[in-house]
């Protein structure tokens, strides 16, 4: 247990006395933070074959073949390529049997003088567990926030010797891999929103769960992974594209869910700004959601998952409460128009005080927020059990005087009421869908596309039951 609350000096002189590991360092944009530690420390011969930092583009290039973008995951995986390929092929031979090769990299942009954007960067590890085995992976994708760019190379160096270290002593313990990224860090200095796993020493690990755990220990506000399960970082998918997005538990995917989709795309492409532009649907899980409050079932999120993936939505998820702040974070990866598809229901708690508490302007700063950039809000109507009515965005109440706010952003063109043709469809209640499936009511297929009733049915996902009708 010792091992779990070692510092960044320690760990890097105990690998230094592990005459079974050897490997290659490979550092662009931040020094060579991490090498530099295992030559600090003393006794870097046992574990340091190579040190190289390729600063000049040309020479990046000559040795690495060229990249799209420098700070890429392309770069990051040209790096390790090369340098293992090397290490293996000039070591291998004369020592393979008795050691563990390995090789690190990393290509990092600090903070600018005179800028004041946070440094961002690809990490990555190959190294093999036992001689001569192929090798397993590890890839991240970092945020640093330090003021100065000495402060954000000095937590690169940090979080790159608990890779370093964890890969090697806790690759069997993935959460405890996992949490000691963050060993002698704080969430203030650096976040990390890519982590992806591969090879022996992670057999049977999703990396879809590895993101989840970043978002739940706080690691990351948000992450993402394709409607396919892979991992990526936000800006790999949404760069300069416009993003649609929908809030929602998923468990399952109704027929309501996607005609609410459906709608608020179509008119999503018939906004002026779009051009035929198309856009990046995103399904949002917040950690509320998910069911922070009495524990996060794996077996559950994976279930939602399997929906998502069958349905071709991609996924993010954060630890986003407000609306604006999701709006906000999505700034961050695209300069082209925003929307996001919502129920009536949840447009009252936006423009409800009691939901606005933890922003000194309440209401009014939280809406400022939220549409302060090209962010539209589709509002799909709701049925009223107790009236039997059909609630719309024109007749929806909304307390005084914040139904001001609403007429404003109506004439603003920032919310746009999106019809339901069948009214069947809004009497349909996740909750009331997900007791059938385990009641083993076969009634429940009904308010399901047919694709999520065949996963659920084959994977016996939500607790399902077959029911008499079914047999």
């Amino acid at each position: 247990m010792a091992d779990f609350t070692m510092g960044t000096h320690e760990k890097a002189h105990k690998f230094n006395l592990d005459t079974q590991t050897h490997g290659s360092f490979a550092e662009i944009g931040a020094g060579q933070e991490v090498a530099r530690w295992f030559f600090h420390v003393g006794g870097a011969a046992r574990t340091v074959a190579k040190s190289i930092s390729a600063y000049d583009m040309a020479v990046s290039d000559a040795l690495y073949g060229r990249a799209q973008r420098y700070v890429s995951r392309q770069r990051l995986n040209q790096m390790l390529d090369l340098e293992y390929a090397q290490l293996i092929d000039g070591l291998g031979p004369s020592r393979g049997a008795t050691t563990t090769f390995f090789s690190f990299a990393d290509t990092v942009a600090t903070r600018r003088p005179g800028h004041a954007e946070n440094g961002r960067g690809w990490v990555g590890l190959r190294f093999q567990t036992r001689p001569f085995e192929s090798p397993s992976e590890i890839i991240l994708h970092v945020h640093l926030m330090d003021t100065t760019a000495a402060l954000q190379q000095e937590a690169l160096g940090t979080l790159g010797i608990n890779l370093v270290f964890g890969a090697f002593y806790h690759n069997a313990e993935l959460p405890v891999l996992v949490n000691s990224l963050m060993d002698d860090l704080s969430r203030d200095r650096i976040e990390i929103d890519v982590m992806k796993v591969s090879g022996p020493a992670f057999e049977g690990a999703d990396n879809r769960l590895l993101s989840l755990q970043l978002v739940e220990q706080g690691i990351s506000d948000a992450t993402m992974f394709t409607a396919a399960g892979e991992v990526v970082q936000v800006s790999e998918v949404t760069w300069k594209r416009p993003i649609l997005v929908v809030r929602g538990s998923f468990r399952p995917a109704t027929k309501l869910t996607i005609d609410l989709i459906d709608r608020a795309r179509e008119r999503f492409l018939a906004e002026p700004e779009q051009q035929g532009k198309e856009p990046i649907v995103l399904a949002e899980m917040t950690l509320d959601d998910l069911g922070a409050g009495s524990g996060i079932s794996h077996e559950d999120f994976l279930a939602r998952a399997q929906i998502l993936h069958v349905l071709g939505i991609d996924v993010l998820v954060t630890r986003f409460n407000r609306f604006y702040q999701l709006a906000e974070y999505l700034d961050d990866y695209t300069d082209q128009m925003i929307g996001i598809a919502v129920g009536v229901p949840t447009l009252r708690k936006i423009l409800d005080e009691q939901f606005c508490t933890e922003v000194g302007g309440g209401a009014l700063e939280s809406v400022g927020r939220l549409f302060r950039r090209l962010v539209k809000m589709y509002v799909y109507p709701t049925f009223d059990a107790a009236t039997g009515r059909i609630i719309t965005l024109d007749d929806a109440e909304v307390q005084s005087p914040l139904h001001h706010i609403r007429d404003f952003l109506l004439d603003q063109s920032r919310l746009e009421a999106i019809p339901c043709p069948d009214p069947e469809i809004l009497k349909i209640r996740t909750p009331d869908v997900r007791g059938k499936i385990e009641d083993g009511d076969p009634s429940w297929e009904a308010s399901v596309p047919p694709v999520v009733a065949d996963i659920v049915k084959a994977q016996r996902l939500f607790g399902y039951r077959e029911g008499e009708a079914s047999r």
